[in-house]
């Protein structure tokens, strides 16, 4: 894992922007196609947002998303809505690009996660996912002590009982993650702090699945000055 940190929140989410924007053209000429798994999170959304104006080539960009709330497809707790209204309403992206995973239409959550896995594993290989940290050191909807956190496989999971509202979600395992070309986790604030060192520190799945978050080719810890404070100056 590579940390990389920027002064501030806004320098953060534009150096990630203009670091993404790249990385989705190399990919689009490389391979003709760069598939996305983008994350919730107030960061999260500031940098999807933050894309709006970049010149990328939508066409060619597929996007779904590392965990959802499960909940109704118009509900703005929906990742997918808000990264909508940031970003994907104001792009030329294909609908057909656009992978939401399953909003709750009554479908119990065991089969919307299967659904979800299907989906994952119809995309192949995704080339980033970008993953936001929360204070407990956890990724997508994989918090400490939660069974997910050592779900085996490449697949989507249910999640009945998060400890954030809404206590319904959709989460990518760690294998999914891990089978990711690259991962991105994007943080900023001092709360996020003592979860970054953690993370870094080599501490157990069950205390800090961030740490537990790897790249095939790429692992990045992008983070603001205030995230970065408990780090060592040597950046371990």
């Amino acid at each position: 894992m590579t940390v990389i940190t920027h002064p501030d929140r806004a320098a953060l989410v534009a150096q990630t922007a203009d670091r993404l924007t790249t990385l989705l053209g190399d990919l689009i000429v490389q391979q003709g196609r760069a598939t996305v798994a983008v994350t919730g999170g107030s960061v999260g959304i500031e940098l999807l947002a933050a894309l709006a104006d970049r010149d990328i080539d939508w066409q060619h960009v597929v996007v779904t998303w590392s965990d959802e709330r499960y909940v109704a497809a118009d509900s703005p707790d929906r990742n997918a809505r808000q990264a909508r209204e940031a970003l994907l309403d104001h792009v030329p992206i294909p609908a057909e690009n656009v992978r939401e995973l399953p909003a709750d239409d009554g479908t119990p959550l065991d089969a919307a996660a299967a659904a979800g896995t299907a989906q994952l594993l119809a995309l192949g290989t995704i080339d980033l996912t970008l993953l936001g940290m929360g204070p407990d050191a956890h990724i997508a909807s994989l918090f400490p002590g939660m069974p997910g956190v050592r779900q085996p496989g490449v697949a989507v999971i249910a999640v009945t009982d998060s400890p954030k509202p809404p206590p319904s979600r959709l989460s990518f395992t760690v294998g999914a993650i891990n089978a990711s070309d690259r991962v991105w986790l994007i943080v900023a604030g001092s709360d996020k702090a003592e979860a970054a060192a953690l993370a870094r520190s080599g501490a157990a799945p069950e205390v800090a699945p961030a740490g537990t978050a790897r790249g095939r080719e790429e692992t990045l810890m992008l983070l603001d000055a205030e995230a970065a404070a408990l780090l060592e100056e040597d950046g371990r």
